[in-house]
Formats: structure tokens, sequence, C-alpha cells
């Protein structure tokens, strides 16, 4: 895995530019890459420099000079963007709730260490990315916690003996939990994760409400407080700090985000009402939405503004000194990320035009409709040479595997490209590479670059 990372210039792109472009995306016009760009990463597309239609790198190369001398398909990170969506959350951020990457986003190492001084802490999924925090950042673990329906005896020790806070899913694991520190841990930092009776409206993967294998069913919470307060087995090894809920991903309806953390205050309420517990910490979850088509309306962060600003003066009402996480992912690395691949034919089958790829589904299985899509949708492309021309063809888009499902884009509006012109599809940041099935039919590994302003060397 190949990482370097290049000095890019203050961009030249202005914001009254910027408007106009983003109002042509959304009246569905001939659009251009540029204003693809804009529409799908608004403000953050500032970050993106371009001359003469063309994507830059550092010191006003090109983007498809630099490719000479490093290969395709590969994946571009910009940490400039990631800062610019850091600094777009704090904005509206009440100073009562602290900001935590979930790691699950992205894990590479060189973002969670970009990530080290800009986020309170940290949410992890695997033992591995529990180690990535204890290895880049590791005076962070303690802001750190660990959730996952079926945790392994090696990530349930690592977090005992690492201070991380274990985000319980279910009875049986609280007495996994249990057992272990009677063996040989002193006490264990727990936050029920509670499955609640409702959904999240708009979201793109629903994670709470129905049957789930996530979380303890909200009716049960009251028993398992119970226990934890009565039974001296539990009460002497287990300090249960608060609860976590995560009801929803990829949600851009500011409207539908606030209704469900309201939802989700009034649950915990009324649960510790009934049992007379007083949490100390809250994981209030995410799901924050990124426009990944053009016609789609992006989230309006101010609009939430209101709402985070609520829940944090009526949490400390309730809890004096409670803390109180939000937990992003998606929305603070997707639009960092661009997947390059550069077109090897263009070919003409029974009256339909293909552009066929040198990447596809075994690097970017999001791309393929492959993860999680019922319907797959068009993904936002652009021409990195091409970014001020319209895009006026029609054609589809495929990998060079040897099955059907490595698509691209199917009917995928484009600039007029050519074998060897490269395409850069957006919002790749998140659940890309590691999202993605990379030794299916052994084709090489992919490599990853970062760029960020400034620095010459690898971060």
């Amino acid at each position: 895995m190949n990482i370097q990372t290049h000095t890019n210039p203050a961009p030249d792109l202005q914001r009254d530019s910027l408007a106009a472009n983003t109002s042509q995306a959304i009246t569905g016009q001939a659009m251009t890459g540029r204003a693809i760009l804009n529409h799908c990463l608004g403000d953050a597309a500032i970050h993106w420099p371009e001359a003469q239609g063309q994507l830059m790198m550092g010191g006003g190369e090109p983007l498809s000079d630099w490719l000479k001398a490093h290969a395709t398909p590969a994946y571009l990170y910009n940490l400039e963007v990631i800062s610019a969506q850091v600094h777009a959350v704090r904005a509206i951020l009440p100073s009562a709730i602290r900001l935590h990457y979930a790691i699950k986003a992205n894990p590479h190492p060189a973002i969670i260490a970009h990530l080290a001084n800009s986020v309170d802490g940290f949410d992890c999924a695997s033992l591995q990315e529990m180690q990535h925090v204890a290895k880049l950042v590791p005076a962070l673990l303690c802001h750190t916690s660990m959730a996952g329906p079926a945790k392994s005896l090696a990530e349930l020790e690592f977090s005992l003996e690492n201070n991380v806070l274990i985000n319980v899913e279910s009875l049986g694991e609280l007495e996994r939990i249990q057992s272990l520190c009677q063996q040989t841990h002193p006490r264990a930092r727990v936050a029920l994760r509670i499955n609640p009776p409702f959904e999240l409206k708009g979201s793109g993967m629903k994670m709470g409400g129905g049957a789930r294998p996530f979380g303890i069913d909200s009716e049960q919470i009251p028993a398992i407080i119970h226990l934890i307060q009565t039974d001296n087995t539990f009460r002497e090894v287990i300090d249960l700090e608060g609860f976590h809920l995560y009801i929803g991903s990829q949600n851009r309806d500011a409207a539908a985000i606030s209704a469900g953390l309201a939802a989700s205050l009034n649950l915990i309420e009324q649960l510790c009402s009934d049992t007379g517990y007083t949490p100390r910490h809250l994981n209030l979850g995410g799901g924050f939405g990124v426009v990944y088509h053009p016609k789609d309306t992006p989230l309006d962060l101010t609009a939430l503004q209101p709402a985070l600003g609520e829940i944090a003066t009526r949490a400390q009402s309730l809890w004096p000194n409670i803390r109180l996480n939000l937990e992003l992912g998606r929305y603070l690395v997707a639009s960092a990320g661009m997947y390059l691949a550069r077109i090897v034919e263009r070919k003409i089958s029974r009256g339909k035009t293909y552009l066929l790829c040198d990447g596809g589904m075994h690097h970017h299985l999001a791309l393929s409709g492959n993860l999680g899509q019922v319907l797959r949708r068009n993904w936002p492309i652009i021409g990195i040479d091409q970014l001020n021309r319209p895009h006026t063809d029609t054609v589809d888009m495929a990998g060079p595997l040897c099955t059907p499902l490595d698509v691209l884009g199917q009917g995928q509006p484009v600039p007029p490209l050519a074998p060897g012109d490269v395409i850069g599809v957006l919002q790749s940041g998140a659940y890309g590479l590691t999202a993605s099935p990379n030794g299916f039919l052994s084709h090489p590994a992919c490599e990853e670059y970062f760029f960020k302003r400034g620095l010459s060397h690898a971060p």
C-alpha cells in the first residue's frame, strides 16, 4: 500500500461560482464535472482545486500529469476536506456535545492520525480499529468505545485492558464481560446499546426499531439496569456509564434527524425515570448523510443546530455533568476521497456504448450497487481533465472483472471520454476500499494516496 502526501495549492474557486454551479447541478441541465463536484461536496469542494478544467495536485501539477508516474486504479484522499468537514460540524455543535469519529467509515491510519487533534474520541467496531487508536493516539483510548453484536474474546479483553468503553449489545455479552472481570480484570466500563422501538425516517440503513442484531431491546433495559444495581457479582465489576443509540445512517433530512434525537432522549429519560438510574454518558449516534447523486438535496447542517442545542440543554438539566457524544464517520470523510480509474476501451455492443475501466467493484463495492442498495443509482463521476465540459454522452461503465456485477455506471452522463482518460468517482472516502472484496479474481492491490496543502511527507 503506497501512502504519499502532496502539497495542494490554494484553490482559486470563489463562493459565488460555487453557488452558481450548484444551481446548475440541481436544475438537471447538461451538467459539468465542476458543477457535480460543487453540488455533491458543497463548501468542501473548494479544497479540490482546478485550473483550466483540470483537477490539480500539489505544486500546480495537473492530477493527470501526476498519474503518469502513479498507477490506476487508486484512491486519492484530500485531508483538507476532512478538516473542513470537522470544522463545519463543530460550527453547529454545542460545546456540551463531543465529536467522535466512527473508524469503520475509513480505518486508514493516516486518516486516524489526521483526525487525532480535531475530534474528541473514536468509536471502533473491531480489535484492529482499537489497536490503531492505541498505536496512533493512545491518549484517546479512554475516549474510545467499542461496538458490535458479536464481540470476540480478544476484543473484550483488549477493551478491558485499555480502559475502552464497551457498548454492550446483549445480556449474554454482559455476562461474558462479568465473567472476564471476575477472572483477570478489576472493573469494566460499559454502556448499554439500546434498540429503540422506532426507526429513523429517511435513513439509508436502519439500525434500530423492530427485531435487530444490534443493541438491547428497549423493553429489556430496565431489567438489566436492575441486575447491575442489585446483583453483587455484577455490581462489583460493572461500571455502567450510560447508553448508546444508533438508529440509522446516511440521512440527509435534518427534520428527521432532529426528531430521532428528540425521540431517543425521550426514551432514555423514561428508562431512567423507571429505574432511578442516572447516566454519566450518552452516545447520540450520528447518521448524517452525504450527497451521492447530483439530484439529491444536501443535508442542511444549520437546520440541525437548534435540535442539537435543545438536546444538550435538556440532557444537562436532567443529568448534570453528563458526557454527550455525537458519532460521525461517513460525513467527515466521504467527500475527502476520490476513486480514480482509467478507461481502457470504448466499446459498442448492439447500439450501447461501454467504457471499460481498469478499476471496479473489487475496489469499490458500493459503486457497483452491491453494498446495501436495494436499487442501484449512479454515483457522481467526473472526467478529471474535463471539468468544464458538459456531460452530454450517456454510457454504461464496467470494470475488468468477469462478472456482470462489475458496474461503475449505467446510463451514466459523462463528458466525451476516450481510452487513456481518467475518471474520478466522488464521495469515495467512506466505505470504499476496506468495504470491498479486494481479493476477488486476484487483481493487483489498489493504491491509496494522500495530499494536504503545506505538507510534502506522509502524515
